[in-house]
């Protein structure tokens, strides 16, 4: 039952070339800073990656953009990275756009062992383009697919031995629909605490969904915008 694992580089051991991967966080908000850090360094290459964003040009997935190990972005929005814009127009790049309603409920529909379901979100668009359609109630659905991936790399606030995991407001956003989704899930925690201290009340996702958890240090925890009001 002790999953810890010393650091980022073990608990990343087996990811190869090609693998996909699901990698937690919203923007900036809640990303495994240590475990993209790790997987920089694994060389792993041809990768295809579900997240919401890729980060920023140098933060976060960028820069595993910046060492083209990246093959395809499964996404919601490129927004803030250059790097992603300028290799998605070049053609370097492969990226399937879903609806950022659509993403979670894909990554929760493969944790939750349902293949498929019907949505109304981006039905008359490019995104329902060769998927079944079908009418419910008068409006028309668009059929979607779970998603799942070979490792799930997630980031909490606080975590146990057992691989119980508690998140921190915002920054819980995609990593528990995730953690359900991997067929290896990595938890990074920045308190690593003992079964006991965790309320069973309190636990965002059940160790069940998590094999390997280990403690983050020197949390960057970089801002990707800051907008401030000006004095009066």
């Amino acid at each position: 039952m002790n999953k810890i694992v010393e650091d980022a580089d073990a608990a990343l051991k087996g990811i190869k070339d090609n693998m996909t991967l699901m990698v937690g966080g919203f923007g900036l908000c809640g990303i495994p800073e240590k475990s993209i850090a790790a997987l920089v360094r694994t060389g792993a290459k041809g990768l295809t990656c579900i997240s919401n964003n890729a980060g920023v040009d140098d933060f976060g997935l960028g820069l595993l953009l910046k060492t083209r190990q990246i093959r395809k972005m499964v996404s919601s929005y490129v927004g803030e990275n250059a790097e992603f814009e300028r290799q998605m127009l070049s053609g370097e790049l492969e990226v399937e756009l879903i609806p950022q309603g659509s993403l979670a409920e894909r990554c929760r529909a493969g944790g939750a062992g349902i293949p498929a379901f019907y949505t109304p979100a981006g039905y008359g668009t490019e995104v329902a383009e060769g998927k079944e359609t079908r009418e419910f109630n008068g409006k028309m659905h668009v059929l979607e697919s779970w998603l799942r991936a070979d490792f799930a790399l997630v980031k909490a606030w606080k975590g146990d031995r057992f691989g119980n995991l508690v998140f921190k407001r915002t920054a819980r956003n995609f990593n528990p629909v995730m953690a359900m989704a991997g067929k290896i899930t990595v938890a990074e925690v920045e308190h690593l605490v003992e079964p006991s201290e965790i309320d069973p009340d309190e636990i965002h996702t059940p160790g069940i969904f998590v094999q390997r958890i280990f403690q983050g240090k020197d949390y960057e925890k970089r801002i990707e915008q800051r907008t401030t009001r000006k004095r009066n």
